[in-house]
């Protein structure tokens, strides 16, 4: 897996987790209940102490296992990861611009439930992103080489979503985020093509499913896989030089039909997207 798509995990998810803090505390700050802050975080940091355990229960159970196992295990694991993905892609395109007003709606009545409803409310928030992000990442991995690059691109991603989730919350930075979130739901997309093919493989390496050596072509003379353009193919989207019959048609069969639904044009257009700046508009420490 390149750099640059275990980075585009990271900022897509980290992004999404990092907008949702910023309007509760948004929320909270202009409503004067600043106590309840500590509360957010405490929410927070329980959220990713969940993600990062269920990364490394991942990662332990597939190393625990035998051959075949192992290779089940990882077909299950990036099937998964390519349903959440794509179900979050096109859940984040329909909400994008009511989620600010979801989230004080939910914040509201947890205020009015008390501290634990608060703590609850946060690590909902954020543990879904967080439970996807170790999922995809994990699933992404699987067929990368054991090098440090695929937590690099992620860690690196996690800080600019980090760094730009604190612009837009100071009003430092403007961007708009339903032209963000298409951008990335289409590189997205094109990366859990390449999930969704390597868990076919899996299955034939596991022999659940036949054709592992029945291959639909072979390009090995015009694409190398030890060539640097070779090894950013399959890093990133997973497109090697000698697919079987089965991996390639997963691969058409996932990517067409889903890109056709995702550009398609959403059924309420009544208004142009605008910048979002930060949420609330708040400039308060």
């Amino acid at each position: 897996m390149s750099v640059f798509a275990s980075y585009l995990i990271g900022l897509r998810e980290g992004l999404e987790a990092t907008l949702v803090v910023s309007v509760l505390i948004a929320f909270l700050v202009k409503s004067d209940r600043k106590d309840k802050l500590p509360h957010v975080w405490i929410g927070v940091v329980a959220a990713l102490a969940l993600a990062v355990g269920f990364g490394a229960l991942l990662t332990f159970t597939a190393a625990n296992l035998g051959h075949t196992g192992q290779e089940l295990f990882d077909a299950i694991t990036s099937l998964l990861a390519v349903v959440f993905v794509t179900w979050m892609i096109f859940w984040m395109r329909r909400m994008a611009r009511a989620l600010s007003k979801e989230l004080r709606g939910k914040l509201t009545e947890a205020l009015e439930m008390g501290s634990l409803a608060v703590v609850v409310m946060a690590f909902l928030a954020v543990a879904r992103e967080g439970l996807e992000t170790a999922l995809l990442f994990f699933a992404s991995v699987q067929g990368a080489t054991t090098t440090a690059s695929p937590l690099i691109g992620i860690s690196l991603g996690l800080l600019t979503s980090v760094a730009i989730g604190w612009g837009i919350y100071r009003s430092a930075l403007k961007i708009n985020l339903t032209k963000f979130f298409t951008w990335t739901g289409l590189l997205l997309i094109l990366v859990a093509a390449g999930i969704f093919k390597y868990g076919v493989h899996d299955l034939q390496e596991a022999n659940i499913l036949p054709g592992l050596t029945t291959y639909a072509f072979d390009i090995s003379a015009i694409l190398p896989a030890d060539s640097w353009y070779g090894a950013l193919l399959a890093g990133m989207l997973n497109i090697t030089p000698q697919p079987s019959v089965l991996e390639a048609l997963a691969w058409v069969l996932y990517l067409v039909p889903t890109l056709i639904l995702f550009l398609r044009r959403p059924q309420s257009t009544s208004a142009p997207a605008k910048s979002t700046a930060a949420p609330e508009q708040e400039r308060h420490a």
